[in-house]
């Protein structure tokens, strides 16, 4: 049998970034760190963390901290105050399913992070450069929808397992999962009978079960087929 190794996250890349982004930005140049959650959920917002650090940003990120996956609902609790003390400034955007259904979901990524942007700049933090988990860089891929620049034009370093492999990505990842959960819960009072306060939107039996019997909410992504909703229409 295989034993699955769980990745502990450390700060090589990002430091390596934060070098390269002096040269060109000064000392104080700052450093996004990003990572997204609920892309694939049939319900809800995608919410997108942002954590910013700099060359002072300490070495001493919280105990613990891992890719949000790989943490229990508890562990997460427990770190969120953490990650978010940890960094310069740690912001999460979201963009409702609306917005996903009509600027798909690039398009939703990057009305979410543009909404983390506007809570950091309001502290005057703004970044000189992105960490990106993932291999797809949606944070400048622009759509028909995105004529009005909603995002800056910065340099963009992908990293595959980022939310695991490094320290900044894992904390931006856990208080997104943490803040969209915390949300789909309280939605879930609102709108009762798809269970969200356990599968956070995601597809399950009983979420498929109350889209059969009560067809999409307000919150559902309606562009998506949605499995036991009649009269969805298809995934773009």
């Amino acid at each position: 049998m295989t034993t699955k190794i769980s990745l502990v996250p450390s700060r090589d890349v990002e430091l390596e970034l934060l070098r390269d982004l002096t040269q060109t930005c000064g000392e104080g140049a700052i450093l996004a760190a990003v990572d997204e959650v609920g892309r694939g959920a049939l319900a809800g917002p995608v919410s997108v963390g942002v954590a910013l650090i700099d060359r002072g940003t300490s070495d001493g990120f919280p105990d613990g901290l891992r890719d949000s996956k790989q943490l229990s609902p508890h562990k997460r609790e427990i770190l969120d105050p953490l990650c978010r003390a940890w960094p310069l400034a740690l912001a999460v955007g979201h963009a409702p399913p609306s917005v996903v259904d009509s600027e798909g979901i690039i398009g939703a990524l990057r009305r979410a992070a543009a909404n983390a942007l506007v809570q950091l700049s309001a502290a005057g933090l703004v970044p000189d450069g992105v960490l990106l988990d993932g291999s797809h860089n949606w944070w400048s891929s622009t759509t028909l929808f995105d004529a009005e620049s909603v995002l800056p034009d910065l340099p963009v370093r992908m990293q595959v397992k980022g939310d695991a492999k490094c320290a900044a990505v894992a904390a931006a990842s856990v208080a997104a999962k943490v803040e969209r959960d915390a949300l789909m819960v309280e939605l879930a009072a609102t709108y009762p009978g798809y269970d969200w306060a356990h599968n956070k939107g995601y597809s399950s039996a009983k979420h498929i079960e109350g889209l059969n019997l009560l067809g999409p909410s307000p919150l559902h992504r309606i562009s998506w087929n949605l499995p036991g909703a009649k009269g969805a229409s298809d995934h773009e």
